[in-house]
């Protein structure tokens, strides 16, 4: 399961039995064992990253078997099989607007 927040992205599987689980993918040029994942009391395996915005690919590996989360955006087929695919959209562009009052004494309005 995968839950984008921003640019925070928190990946969640559920493999109560594991004794280890890390994640890889094309964020970390699928390095095995360097985002390791934590356990929490339910089972569930969590970690926590800021990405930038783009499409990414990646997979768990849990006790050295891999595998796809099909809760993410969505899979397709890698070299080694299923792939995730997580979403992180761009930061929406704020503009402020401001009253201001030209010389003529009209209202207008202004970017800030």
């Amino acid at each position: 399961m995968v839950t984008v927040t921003e640019n925070w992205v928190e990946f969640k599987f559920y493999r109560p039995s594991a004794k280890n689980v890390a994640l890889a993918g094309d964020f970390n040029n699928w390095r095995v064992g360097e985002l390791r994942m934590v356990r929490s009391e339910d089972g569930y395996w969590q970690a926590k990253m800021k990405l930038p915005a783009g499409e990414f690919r990646f997979r768990y590996c849990a006790d050295g078997e891999w595998y796809a989360d099909y809760a993410a955006f969505g899979v397709e087929p890698g070299r080694f099989g299923m792939d995730s695919i997580v979403r992180v959209t761009p930061a929406p562009v704020t503009v402020s607007l401001s009253l201001v009052k030209p010389a003529a004494g009209k209202a207008g309005i202004a970017a800030a």
